[in-house]
């Protein structure tokens, strides 16, 4: 299901990409995240929060360093506004998830780790 969802979004996003002027292909669930884990974000999975699979890499072979931040965009016709986040630390692997995120109301998240609770948290704006 979500892989359904995901592969007719990429496809609306290629077709209309190629024809509409930037500015207008900006989706109100547009965010940029920001990592201040302290460590450095290999793999960043952004998917709708009603589907049950992760899908593709948004930062691609990129890396998310730490203190760095980067903007996920969405096309403007894509309707959902909850998305679940998953984020990958490069150096060992583990991961972090949050779910049902308003990206319609949301326009940066920032992460933090703390190395005593071995927790990642998620501030939103």
């Amino acid at each position: 299901m979500k892989g359904q969802f995901f592969a007719i979004a990429m496809a609306v996003l290629a077709l209309v990409g190629f024809a509409a002027p930037a500015a207008a292909q900006e989706g109100k669930q547009d965010f940029t995240l920001v990592n201040k884990t302290g460590y450095d974000i290999d793999k960043v999975f952004v998917s709708p929060t009603k589907t049950d699979d992760w899908e593709e890499d948004v930062l691609g072979k990129d890396v998310l360093e730490n203190g760095d931040a980067w903007t996920i965009k969405f096309h403007r016709s894509v309707r959902t506004c909850k998305w679940d986040l998953k984020v990958v630390y490069s150096d060992d692997d583990s991961s972090a998830i949050w779910y049902g995120i308003d990206l319609c109301s949301v326009s940066k998240i920032t992460i933090r780790y703390n190395r005593q609770s071995d927790k990642t948290s998620a501030s939103f704006e």
